[in-house]
């Protein structure tokens, strides 16, 4: 769902950073009031799991496309919304400065895409009132991990079903005439509601590890009694995965276009050709974003995952590993810059 420069006239992206600037600053301003130092390490792990999870294709069956997680409904459940939203901030700017996935001049409407449905309307219309619910029962293990997984699933659905529908009023008021809006949107809800329930699966997978493992980082959960790992434990388990899945299972990652790049131009291989745009030529041409393409091009080190000019697989290994470390030092350096996470001393 990450959007290319073309596909925004400047005035709608201006809108769209102004929209999640905003975002970003009440976040901010409420993250200055936390004090739990254990979200620290945590927001680094789960940005980098993101990230690294976001580099992981998974082929729709049937419609020669595929999809990958958005990740706001997992990080919102284990930091809250608010650091959940400034996570995902870190991740997409990583992508798109470093690895020029998503244009720089749509990086504030891909945030509000992908980011702001996820981490706020996610948790504060799904994931917390299914937790605080008595769906399944009171608040035994088993009632507590049906609720997980329902609210994962429900989540990522109708958030990613917000988000494409957001990408489709943006193109449209972009003025892109090649896309007719009922089109689009018939083309885009679809793949996305596929998208949504594995991104769902794979959120519940994490979460209900999560909660078997140490409850007390799941928001909203009763702890019941019992055994709990160490927040040590439970975070070096998912760093490992980060390491496996940027490192190594990114390798094969499917190299079907994702849901909004089917959507656009198709799949020649499979014989699908959707919206039959030109891939090369097409939507808004403006100075704002030949600027954003110039600064990108300066700034991207390992463009769409690999080294520059070359085929080697050893780029996209690279580029997980090192693309999850930036991830999670930029994390931690934003909570460090703004106080977050800071235990507050008591006044006498």
């Amino acid at each position: 769902m990450h959007m290319a420069d073309a596909l925004l006239a400047p005035a709608v992206a201006a809108t769209m950073y102004v929209a999640s600037g905003a975002a970003a600053g009440v976040s901010i301003h409420k993250l200055r009031k936390d004090d739990e130092p254990q979200k620290l390490p945590t927001m680094a792990v789960t940005a980098a799991l993101v990230f690294a999870g976001q580099m992981i294709n998974y082929t729709i069956p049937g419609t020669g496309s595929s999809g990958h997680m958005c990740g706001g409904m997992l990080l919102s459940a284990l930091l809250g919304p608010q650091a959940g939203f400034l996570s995902m901030i870190v991740i997409l700017a990583v992508q798109c400065l470093f690895f020029a996935d998503g244009g720089l001049m749509a990086l504030g409407a891909n945030i509000w895409n992908m980011a702001f449905y996820g981490c706020f309307v996610g948790y504060y219309l799904i994931w917390r009132p299914i937790m605080r619910s008595t769906w399944f029962g009171g608040d035994t293990k088993a009632a507590q991990r049906l609720r997980i997984i329902a609210a994962s699933v429900i989540g990522c659905v109708v958030t990613l079903q917000l988000g494409a529908f957001s990408v489709v009023l943006e193109t449209t008021l972009s003025g892109i005439t090649e896309l007719p809006f009922a089109a689009f949107v018939a083309l885009m809800q679809p793949i996305h509601l596929a998208i949504g329930l594995i991104e769902g699966a794979v959120t519940a997978a994490v979460l209900v590890f999560v909660y078997e493992s140490r409850p007390v980082l799941l928001r909203d959960v009763n702890a019941v009694s019992g055994k709990a790992h160490s927040l040590k434990a439970t975070l070096a388990v998912l760093a490992v995965v980060v390491v496996i899945v940027g490192g190594g299972l990114s390798l094969v990652a499917s190299s079907n276009p994702d849901g909004l790049e089917w959507a656009l131009f198709g799949n020649e291989e499979a014989q699908v050709e959707n919206m039959h745009l030109d891939e090369e030529h097409f939507g808004v041409e403006s100075k704002a974003a030949d600027t954003a393409a110039s600064i990108q091009d300066s700034t991207s080190f390992l463009p769409d995952y690999a080294f520059p000019e070359s085929d080697s697989p050893a780029g996209t290994t690279v580029s997980g590993l090192v693309g999850s470390a930036i991830v999670a030092a930029l994390a931690v350096l934003i909570a460090l810059v703004f106080g977050f996470f800071r235990r507050k001393k008591k006044e006498a």
